[in-house]
């Protein structure tokens, strides 16, 4: 078992040299990034950082299409929200020449009304384009915005309409609406088969389909609930906290919501509700949403505290995963080597991950700074690395 207190580090900026078939962590913290190379039989992880200490790092993702390529997500005290590029895994760093910004001022897209300007605050998600597109990244920022690069990540630019049109920035709310730590456009995610073939959400702002490319969107919002007393019609009232697409079947999507848990089996557009069979003393409230890449009907969440006051802790300081391997109909906890008491801690939308291993891994960071794995699917749990800052975003990578 690796912890910070005694695990050899490299040195800072270099990722080492891979072992053939590594499975590779990748941390985002609100102080820095780290990379866990784990061994063959994932019982020994070897730590690579800090990377960027001190910088608040939202997201931290390897381009699965080169295998060498590393974007991070970044707010600096500096040089403020920028995005930073390795194309040799980490052992070396350079900061995008155009990073997401927006336009100071914009014109409506559609009614030509005058738009006030905004500023990134920091770029929080970050997608790799399809595979048919080997240069393509998406971005999602603070506050809502959509941002695709064409050359790897060196570059940056406003994507599709969304940004500035009239429409969308009403469901956007104004910038001290949605999140804590600010109203996020994320979850973007590109058909595997069809480049052309987008999803986003938005906190606030709802669920969002594209079919031509970025060109237009529109909401994919029928069923999903909202806050007692609002309009479940109207998008600026709806706040998904992830939306994940099977890998094994892309016609299915699900998504963890402040109102639910949720599965959408297109070509219908109706969200079925899944969370309901949730212990009640637990709930269906949650941040992460993780998938199995082989089986459609195998996901897992881990649920918060969403009472009244919402202290986003574990519920009862009782950590646990729930597993369904139904689609939604049953939920299972999972919580063998998880505290059983007074752990008051709990997991954000991007820090829990799967391998593709068999049988597979599931790893998790806490708002703490623990990073937590299982290596038989959610049914034993083990610590893994402690004492590091809060963890905003858990990927993992495979480096054959």
């Amino acid at each position: 078992m690796a912890d910070n207190t005694n695990t050899r580090h490299a040195d800072h900026g270099g990722a080492g040299t891979a072992e053939q078939g590594q499975v590779v962590l990748l941390v985002a913290t609100r102080k820095g990034a780290w990379l866990y190379h784990g061994d063959a039989a994932r019982e020994n992880w070897r730590v690579d950082g800090p990377h960027f200490l001190g910088h608040i790092i939202s997201h931290l993702v390897l381009d699965p299409r080169d295998g060498q390529t590393l974007l991070a997500a970044a707010k600096t005290g500096h040089l403020g929200p920028t995005i930073f590029r390795s194309t040799d895994r980490g052992r070396s760093w350079s900061e995008a020449k155009r990073p997401p910004a927006f336009a100071a001022s914009s014109e409506g897209a559609t009614s030509g009304t005058a738009l006030p300007g905004r500023t990134v605050d920091h770029t929080f998600w970050l997608t790799p384009g399809n595979a048919q597109q080997p240069d393509v990244w998406y971005a999602g920022t603070s506050p809502q915005g959509l941002f695709r690069s064409d050359d790897g990540g060196i570059s940056w630019a406003p994507f599709s309409c969304i940004n500035d049109d009239p429409q969308y920035r009403q469901w956007m709310g104004s910038v001290q609406d949605g999140t804590p730590d600010g109203p996020k456009l994320h979850s973007i995610i590109v058909d595997p088969r069809n480049a052309d073939h987008l999803y986003l959400a938005m906190s606030g702002g709802g669920v969002h389909e594209s079919s031509d490319g970025g060109q237009s969107f529109k909401p994919l919002l029928d069923q999903l609930d909202v806050v007692g007393g609002f309009d479940r019609a109207d998008p600026t009232f709806h706040d998904p906290h992830c939306v994940r697409l099977c890998p094994s079947n892309p016609d299915r999507l699900y998504q963890q919501n402040h109102c639910g848990i949720y599965r959408l089996d297109r070509p219908s557009e109706q969200w079925l509700n899944i969370g309901k069979s949730l212990p009640a003393e637990v709930g269906d409230v949650g941040f992460p949403m993780v998938l199995h890449p082989r089986d459609a009907d195998t996901a897992w969440v881990f649920p918060m505290d969403g009472t009244s006051v919402w202290p986003r802790t574990s519920p009862d300081g009782r950590p646990a995963v729930y597993a369904t391997g139904d689609g939604g109909q049953s939920w299972q906890r999972r919580d063998a080597g998880l505290p059983t008491s007074q752990a008051w801690w709990t997991v954000k939308r991007q820090a829990m991950s799967a391998d593709a291993l068999q049988p597979l891994g599931l790893y998790f960071g806490t708002t703490s700074g623990e990073l937590w794995m299982s290596r038989d699917e959610g049914l034993h749990w083990q610590c893994i690395a402690r004492h590091l800052p809060e963890i905003y975003a858990v990927e993992t990578a495979f480096l054959a």
